[in-house]
């Protein structure tokens, strides 16, 4: 048996490496063998042919190159105090204007202490380059240049062509023969002078990294694996971000952080490789010294064809499956095997129409035995579940009591039938919340989950699958 769970995971990791490319596919090759399994595949030098590869590679005068043609620009730049990592949280950073001369200033003068050795640019050095004139005029940047990274700076940007900073820049690359067909959103420079990393995300568009100089590395995870990384809050600027440090991680706050590398993938891009990262995927990259690289990106056809008028059914599709997926990690196989014989068993009739007494007195131990486990199941449970999560369990429990008497009082005397009851405690239920929903805030559900945090909502939510299941059981032995 763990011969078979350990081949199994091989062939499934097989099957999810992602691919390395020599040659760049078509692009009906691309949307139907590589885009439409929304995982990432590497082109290996598939944009070697553009001018940008060779134009502005900073060991061919390529610094040069770009000083002449975008000098003048003023770029905005991200200027963050916990660099070498960039955090996309506007907490950990700031955007400021930096001419784009003075950055190549920056850049020019890390290579000539790389090339001598040291490595270091001296203060002096680093404020002359940037020619403060009195310090009433000194900026942000000014004391803290290795902390600058050029993030995103908009070649082409088709929802905002007035934020388009380096559009002189557009001739020098091209569309790579894949993406044609695609409605690009932006195409954006990416370039830092010192060692830079991003902060884990992901993407809401589907995203396409080109490196032009340099090396990046790049580490992914799947969208299955949100659950290790704790997402930022969703009504947030960072939402998209995770919020556990990778570089200094605190296993007591994220403790299925520990789990992350196993569920990683790591490649190597060089100058003229290009990344397909899909939406949704999240993924860190660390980025040498003086590496400049283009990024596209454009719109899913997941995300084009869903229509909001199936938001709802959509929304339920995914609770559904992430409710299965949550039985079947706290339920193992193996007992919901023991129930269903149990059930036959309790079913089995003699031929004389009795039931046999021993059968029937095993049977019923078993079920205590079961309802045993199940209330041990439960309380311990309970007893893991913060102090916010019971006190919304109650509250939720406590207003389904009363509805089941307030149905019980209006239910005729003669109705006996499961069904019925359960109809009339549906009926006064949905009557309670019907009487306060004129809004959202008058609510009496909502009104116990909306201040609730993420995990301590799918934790409740949990423990009341998990006695829905126990009652339900119970309910079909006896």
């Amino acid at each position: 048996m763990v011969s078979n769970r350990i081949s199994v995971r091989i062939a499934m990791e097989e099957s999810l490496q992602i691919q390395r490319l020599e040659e760049a596919p078509s692009a009906r090759n691309f949307e139907s063998r590589i885009e439409s399994t929304n995982f990432p595949a590497v082109f290996n030098g598939c944009v070697k042919d553009w001018k940008a590869f060779s134009k502005w590679n900073p060991s061919n005068g390529g610094l040069d190159y770009l000083q002449e043609r975008v000098g003048l620009c003023v770029v905005e730049a991200m200027l963050s105090s916990s660099a070498p990592v960039f955090y996309g949280d506007l907490r950990s950073h700031e955007r400021v204007p930096l001419p784009f001369s003075a950055f190549i200033g920056l850049c020019k003068q890390r290579m000539r202490h790389s090339e001598d050795g040291s490595g270091v640019c001296f203060e002096s050095e680093q404020r002359a380059l940037l020619e403060p004139v009195s310090e009433y005029d000194r900026k942000p940047y000014e004391d803290a240049t290795q902390q600058i990274y050029l993030a995103q700076v908009p070649i082409i940007n088709t929802e905002n062509e007035e934020r388009v900073q380096l559009e002189s820049l557009r001739e020098d690359i091209q569309m790579p023969v894949f993406l044609e067909d695609k409605v690009l959103a932006s195409t954006n420079l990416w370039m830092n002078n010192a060692q830079a990393r991003s902060s884990t995300h992901y993407d809401p568009h589907h995203n396409l990294l080109c490196i032009v100089s340099g090396c990046k590395q790049v580490v992914l995870w799947p969208p299955s694996a949100s659950a290790m990384l704790y997402p930022m809050p969703i009504y947030g600027e960072a939402s998209n971000h995770s919020s556990v440090p990778l570089e200094n991680p605190d296993f007591s706050n994220y403790p299925r952080a520990q789990c992350l590398m196993e569920y990683s993938q790591k490649v190597i891009l060089h100058a003229g490789d290009a990344l397909f990262i899909p939406e949704g995927w999240f993924h860190q990259v660390d980025s040498d010294d003086l590496t400049i690289a283009v990024n596209f990106w454009w719109q899913s056809n997941i995300v084009s064809n869903m229509s909001e008028h199936m938001d709802a059914y959509y929304l339920r599709i995914i609770l559904r499956r992430l409710t299965d997926k949550e039985m079947n990690r706290v339920l193992p196989k193996s007992s919901l095997a023991e129930m269903e014989n149990k059930k036959k068993h309790t079913c089995v009739v003699l031929n004389n129409g009795g039931v046999d007494q021993n059968d029937n007195d095993l049977d019923q131990a078993c079920e205590r035995k079961d309802l045993k486990g199940k209330e041990l199941e439960q309380r311990t449970m309970s007893h893991e579940l913060e102090p916010l999560a019971i006190h919304a369990l109650h509250e939720l429990v406590s207003l389904v009591h009363h509805c089941v008497n307030a149905a019980e009082l209006r239910r005729p005397v003669q109705s006996t039938s499961t069904t019925d009851s359960a109809a009339s405690v549906k009926d006064e239920f949905t009557k309670v919340v019907r009487a306060n929903s004129f809004s959202l805030e008058d609510d009496p559900v909502a009104k116990i989950i909306w201040a609730l945090q993420p995990c301590t909502f799918r934790n409740v939510f949990l423990a009341m699958v998990v006695s829905l299941n126990s009652f339900t059981f119970t309910i079909s032995l006896n």
